[in-house]
């Protein structure tokens, strides 16, 4: 191209010419077909809101969030669940080659390679034709990426077991004196862990709504029972007979009589 040919100057500056796409007129020109955005428009887009925003409030009147005990980090033989979007991720872990000593690959690499295949997604397939036919590469990964999120989904909500999740959750109002020293010292260090923070079961069964003796809960402590060790040899005699008193004496009480217990008065 020689110099200045095809250009045209606009003041100090030297751009293409080309012809000026015509402005759609003014709004108010074209009656019935057209609307300020301000408020008519905007008007339309609140109420719309506002009635998803109702609807919302009274999903959540008539459904409320379900409530668990409170948490404690001492409890291990508790098994969160996460939520329902989550739960592709959560059925991954518990496959063999992403759970374990492979915790790592379920955790960080499979995840890690979802993402950066997003980020990549427009340089893997950047043709021009928009239709999906036509594009297999990010049509493949699109269909397999849903078929994946919906497989493990499914079998994360078919295979776990929803009695055992509503039962290690639910709230129970017990007599139990978190102040004690036999509870502080020797309960939380040997018994939460499968009885659960509370003693109202973990992995293990709950301690206090069945009605045992001291001398049975000596006897378990003692010589152990099932999967739970003895721990006759780790345990003075004092001590055990002080876990085996504590335990018996665990009962249900009303919400009203629970609150009046030392742990409540915090």
């Amino acid at each position: 191209m020689k110099r200045g040919k095809g250009l045209t100057f606009v003041g100090d500056s030297r751009i293409l010419k080309y012809d000026k796409p015509k402005l759609n007129r003014d709004y108010s020109e074209f009656p019935g077909r057209t609307e300020e955005f301000y408020p008519d428009y905007l008007l339309k887009e609140w109420v719309t809101g506002a009635v998803f925003l109702i609807g919302f409030l009274c999903l959540t009147v008539a459904h409320p969030a379900p409530l668990e005990r409170v948490a404690d980090p001492t409890d291990t033989g508790y098994i969160p669940l996460p939520d329902w979007y989550f739960l592709f991720l959560y059925q991954i872990l518990k496959y063999t080659y992403a759970s374990g000593p492979f915790n790592v690959i379920g955790a960080i690499v499979i995840p890690g390679i979802a993402f950066t295949a997003l980020l990549l997604a427009p340089w893997l397939d950047n043709k021009k034709d928009r239709h999906w036919k036509r594009r297999p590469i990010a049509s493949g990964l699109m269909l397999a990426s849903v078929a994946i999120i919906f497989y493990t989904t499914w079998e994360s909500v078919a295979y776990h077991d929803w009695e055992q999740q509503d039962a290690q959750g639910q709230i129970v109002f017990s007599n139990l004196d978190a102040e004690d020293p036999v509870f502080n010292e020797l309960i939380r260090t040997n018994c939460t862990s499968c009885h659960g923070g509370e003693l109202a079961g973990g992995s293990g069964p709950g301690l206090i709504e069945p009605d045992y003796q001291p001398e049975t809960v000596e006897a378990f402590v003692r010589n152990g029972v099932g999967e739970m060790p003895a721990f006759e040899d780790t345990l003075t005699d004092d001590e055990i007979i002080a876990i085996s008193e504590f335990v018996a004496d665990l009962e249900i009480v009303s919400a009203d009589e629970a609150e009046n217990t030392p742990e409540s008065e915090e």
